[in-house]
């Protein structure tokens, strides 16, 4: 019985905790000047929300991460990024691919659905838009198995059968440039979000949402950003040695 009540409580606080994102994005909205500011070297970080959401839900994590003098992009024209995966992928690459990029590349941070729509791109544009990898949040890399039960193609795309899921889930290609973290219990990707071939975190707090704004999230995002970046910096250190 604890266990069901601690659920429960789960869902309860992260609803809440939604609602008052959702209420906190009418009234701030507006990207921060500060966000497009960062040190030398770094890359740009590329923010994608899951779906119903705005950037706002990942706002604390792209505040933390443009202190540590990273700058952070966000890309408007998503709504509430409620569009198939792969046709949200190719917006934004589209959208990307307007703005001349950072000498040091890109670097997608990404929240639940926003992850998928993260691997699509690194599979699809990763040489193009100079992605160095993703840090995913909370993510159904393997889908959801409650989503065979809502109405909406919307939130069905998260079946685990869903042609899209199992594409995604059979190309690992990209999966070593991948850093997936979630907690214990989440309400909404009851089945985790282990990654084969990534470098898989869980942190020891529970939620789909709050989770984004606790502070063992903001370091392990930070960790996971500087582990992807200095893996982008060996990779073509080696590339670029000579053959002996």
């Amino acid at each position: 019985m604890s266990t069901l009540l601690h659920k429960v409580r789960v869902w309860a606080v992260d609803y809440v905790d939604a609602g008052v994102v959702h209420a906190r994005s009418t009234l701030a909205w507006t990207v921060p000047p500060s966000f497009s500011v960062g040190e030398p070297g770094k890359p740009t970080i590329v923010l994608i929300p899951g779906v119903y959401e705005r950037w706002n839900f990942l706002r604390p994590i792209a505040e933390r991460l443009n202190a540590a003098g990273y700058p952070v992009s966000v890309v408007h024209g998503l709504g509430y990024n409620r569009r198939p995966i792969v046709e949200t992928s190719e917006r934004l690459a589209r959208a990307l691919s307007r703005v001349s990029a950072n000498p040091a590349g890109r670097l997608i941070v990404a929240h639940s659905k926003g992850g998928l729509v993260g691997k699509h791109m690194l599979v699809s544009s990763s040489d193009e838009l100079h992605l160095l990898g993703l840090v995913a949040i909370c993510t159904p890399f393997a889908g959801s198995r409650y989503a065979r039960y809502v109405l909406g193609q919307t939130l069905r795309a998260f079946i685990p059968t869903h042609e899209t899921i199992v594409s995604l889930g059979k190309n690992s290609s990209v999966n070593a440039r991948i850093v997936s973290i979630f907690g214990g219990f989440d309400p909404h990707v009851p089945d985790g979000s282990v990654l084969v071939g990534a470098t898989n975190v869980k942190l020891p707090v529970d939620g789909h949402f709050a989770i984004l704004h606790q502070p063992q999230t903001l370091d392990a995002v930070t960790d996971a950003v500087d582990l992807l970046v200095r893996s982008s910096e060996a990779s073509a250190v080696l590339r670029a040695a000579p053959v002996a």
